[in-house]
């Protein structure tokens, strides 16, 4: 399919957000919406290389009220749009090991508790007594909710994609944004390397590029991207079929169950900004080092594959919503790693901000490209 001359609005980035956006759009009646993806498939980006986690448990209201928006909206996606997921409630359980940790948490779980999710407090003996696989000899307290799980992100995105085609939005592959043409502080027109598309209106859904495209307008969006990786191994019979998510907090060392084996990630708390998504051997040891000090079964196991993907982080790891300082040019991203989770509400957020000029299901309007430089950061905490 070619570029088009024109469109009423463009998306670009074909992530969750994009994709997410563009069906909300089209299924509430708006023609002509065509979204661009550079890479040859749909989620080959930021949300495809995301290890699908899925949680209630944030340190922020505004955070923890899309996460209740938007978990639901996952767990009824299969009858919606005919889509299987693999949504799997295996609940998150965060280790605690600091005394700071342990007051911030307990802080975080009243919130939750107050806005109708009940996030279970462990003790340090509870948390040991939960995952006897693990060593928590240092656990001092958890936290848990069953409710927080995995889903598979490829199966959401190809979801909207398909229900968004079908409701007569354009979607592409193989397309660039090489510039956006602005005019009297308004936009004009989208450039790709396969032609111009004339419009008023534009998405930046670009995730960890969402800077770049930015730029292309002369808007300056303070999203950095930073590479994190994870691993998958073979087999652990020991490992049950309940297991949880499990975070080690201090680390930001994570694993969960993955197939008959195990997935263990870790944040480098020494990564530079950029786009590389080639996997550092390096830092790999020392996560798998960390992963087997934890669950000692590991040692037996192998590596079965590794992949590394970008967040895209905002000083205040919360996402951009909504307008910029060119009239047409939105952009929602900053998800700071946890984006896929919102996906589905942002996307019908942006369509409701389009459609009928401001956020309905969920005022996100302080979440605005402004709060950076009006000094109105909201602060989260529960970033792995």
């Amino acid at each position: 399919m070619t570029v088009p001359a024109s469109a009423d609005i463009v998306i670009i980035g074909g992530g969750v957000m994009g994709a997410s956006t563009a069906y909300y759009l089209a299924a509430r009646g708006q023609k002509n919406v065509v979204l661009l993806e550079k890479e040859k498939f749909f989620c080959q980006g930021a949300t495809g290389r995301c290890a699908g986690g899925v949680r209630y448990q944030f340190s922020t209201e505004i955070n923890v009220r899309l996460s209740i928006e938007s978990l639901p909206m996952l767990e009824r996606f299969p009858q919606e749009f005919g889509q299987e997921i693999d949504f799997r409630h295996c609940g998150y359980l965060f280790i605690l090991t600091r005394p700071q940790e342990v007051a911030n948490f307990r802080h975080n779980v009243e919130l939750q508790h107050r806005l109708g999710i009940q996030t279970e407090w462990l003790t340090g003996e509870e948390v040991r007594h939960r995952l006897p696989q693990v060593n928590c000899s240092d656990a001092l307290a958890g936290t848990f909710h069953s409710r927080d799980g995995l889903v598979d992100p490829n199966s959401v995105v190809m979801g909207y994609i398909r229900a968004a085609r079908a409701r007569g939005a354009t979607a592409l592959n193989n397309v660039e944004v090489t510039g956006i043409r602005v005019e009297g502080g308004r936009l004009a027109a989208v450039e790709t390397d396969q032609g111009t598309i004339v419009t008023r209106t534009v998405v930046n859904a670009a995730g960890p590029w969402a800077g770049q495209i930015g730029a292309l307008a002369g808007v300056e969006i303070p999203i950095t991207p930073l590479r994190r990786q994870w691993l998958t191994t073979t087999p652990l019979p020991e490992i049950p079929d309940d297991f949880p998510f499990v975070i080690d907090f201090s680390q930001s060392l994570y694993f969960h169950r993955e197939g008959q084996g195990l997935l263990t990630g870790m944040s480098n708390p020494a990564e530079k900004p950029g786009f590389d998504q080639n996997v550092d051997g390096d830092f790999e040891m020392v996560n798998i080092e960390a992963a087997m000090a934890r669950v000692p079964g590991l040692e037996k196991a192998e590596l079965v594959s590794h992949l590394a993907g970008l967040y895209e982080v905002t000083p205040d790891a919360h996402p951009i919503y909504g307008p910029t300082p060119v009239e047409g040019f939105l952009v929602v991203a900053g998800f700071s790693g946890h984006g896929f989770m919102h996906g589905p509400v942002s996307g019908k957020l942006m369509a409701e901000y389009i459609l009928d000029g401001g956020f309905k299901t969920l005022d996100v309007a302080m979440l605005d490209l402004a709060r950076f430089t009006e000094g109105r950061p909201i602060q989260e905490y529960n970033v792995v």
